[in-house]
């Protein structure tokens, strides 16, 4: 730490940043509480849109769980770049909290779903092909305003297309996959990176049990819960991983976290679903030692700070 941290404070001090609904943090991310203070870390939850938080006066500020911005994105990319010592780098948050990042994605190799994209004000139809799809905002989180299309089903192509206009009427892009329906089996898998003396390193992994049943109805809640259980990750998962990571934007060195989501395409092989580098949950009560982890993980980022 520099000499102004130890002279005026003692103890490292981290924000673990949430929101108003979980201003005490999810329950999983409370795990970490105890071993950061083991680690003499002084660690505390705090509202990211609290006007009267002085952000300065952490020697580090972690992104946990703020899953009320997605209807105002501007504002919290706008919040983060004020942010000093911000984990993960505000930069990083512009890029990752809109999934067109997956179209540079897969530009540079990385197999990905293939999607497309519907504007504000675009028209869509839906394909002609009649098989399943997802449509989401480009702009989400906890599966909300998410939903599962049958289109071989004329009143789920109505739906669909309602769904569409429905974004743009709210200024949204709509984002249109088709559904892989290995998720229905095999399940979808995240593989967690936690930050280490040389940069990222696979922390575990966790399956996780579909969640979407059919057209969107709505979701109250800040998320939709999942059905988690670990995981032991697979070779060619962790390659997709490592290609995934590779292509972030100023490099994966910087990251303090990185989750990875991948779901078997129609030949088997692991696509990218999701990079999750802003908010995402490190499912750290399903993975002995993870919440260390990420303690040490924490402490070698305030070290990278001194």
């Amino acid at each position: 730490m520099t000499d102004h941290h130890k002279s005026t404070r003692g103890k490292p001090r981290v924000a673990l940043v949430t929101c108003t609904e979980l201003a005490d943090l999810d329950e999983d991310d409370r795990l970490v509480l105890a071993p950061l203070a083991a680690r003499g870390i002084a660690a505390e939850p705090v509202v990211w849109d609290d006007p009267a938080v002085d952000w300065a006066r952490y020697d580090l500020v972690v992104l946990r769980s703020p899953w009320d911005y997605m209807s105002r994105r501007d504002d919290f990319v706008a919040w983060a770049e004020r942010v000093p010592r911000l984990a993960n780098p505000a930069d990083v948050v512009r890029w990752n909290t809109d999934k067109r990042y997956l179209d540079e994605l897969s530009a540079a190799g990385v197999p990905t779903v293939p999607t497309g994209w519907v504007s504000p004000g675009e028209p869509w139809q839906p394909p002609a092909d009649h098989g399943e799809y997802v449509i989401k905002p480009a702009v989400s989180a906890g599966s909300q305003d998410t939903g599962r299309y049958d289109l071989a089903d004329p009143g789920h192509r109505e739906l669909a297309v309602a769904h569409v206009r429905r974004l743009g009427a709210a200024d949204r892009v709509a984002m249109v996959q088709p559904y892989l329906s290995a998720v229905d089996t095999a399940g979808e898998t995240a593989l967690l990176f936690l930050a280490g003396p040389t940069g990222l390193t696979f922390s575990h992994a966790i399956r996780k049990g579909p969640i979407l049943t059919g057209p969107d109805e709505g979701v109250e809640e800040l998320y939709k819960v999942e059905e988690i259980s670990p995981r032991t990750a697979q070779p060619a998962q962790l390659t997709v991983a490592a290609q995934t990571l590779a292509a972030v934007p100023g490099g994966s060195d910087r990251l303090l976290y990185a989750r990875v989501d991948l779901i078997p395409g129609p030949d088997g092989t692991p696509v990218l679903v999701e990079l999750e580098l802003t908010e995402p949950s490190l499912f750290l009560g399903h993975a002995d030692g993870a919440a260390d982890r990420l303690a040490d993980a924490i402490l070698t980022r305030l070290g990278g700070l001194s």
